[in-house]
């Protein structure tokens, strides 16, 4: 059996330094991206959950949480750039 915890907590690490950049970037797109890279480790660490726990929702959930995230990223872009939607 492979032990899951080092891995979880270097994603958990990982998010930590990257809601830093979220909150003290320079600009509206550096943090937008900064969003998207920890909402990309959430997934990821959803998809360890779903083989340390052997359970496939967890990926069924890493799926949404990933295309739910796409779509607020380009909302996100579309607004920052100034465009009508």
């Amino acid at each position: 059996m492979i032990n899951w915890l080092p891995t979880l907590i270097a994603v958990a690490v990982c998010i930590i330094i990257i809601m830093v950049r979220v909150f003290i970037g320079p600009g509206a797109p550096t943090r937008l991206v900064a969003f998207d890279t920890a909402n990309t480790l959430v997934v990821a660490g959803l998809v360890v959950a779903a083989i340390m726990f052997n359970h496939a929702i967890f990926v069924d959930v890493a799926i949404v949480y990933a295309l739910l995230s796409f779509a607020m990223t380009l909302y996100v872009a579309k607004y920052i750039q100034g465009d009508k939607f």
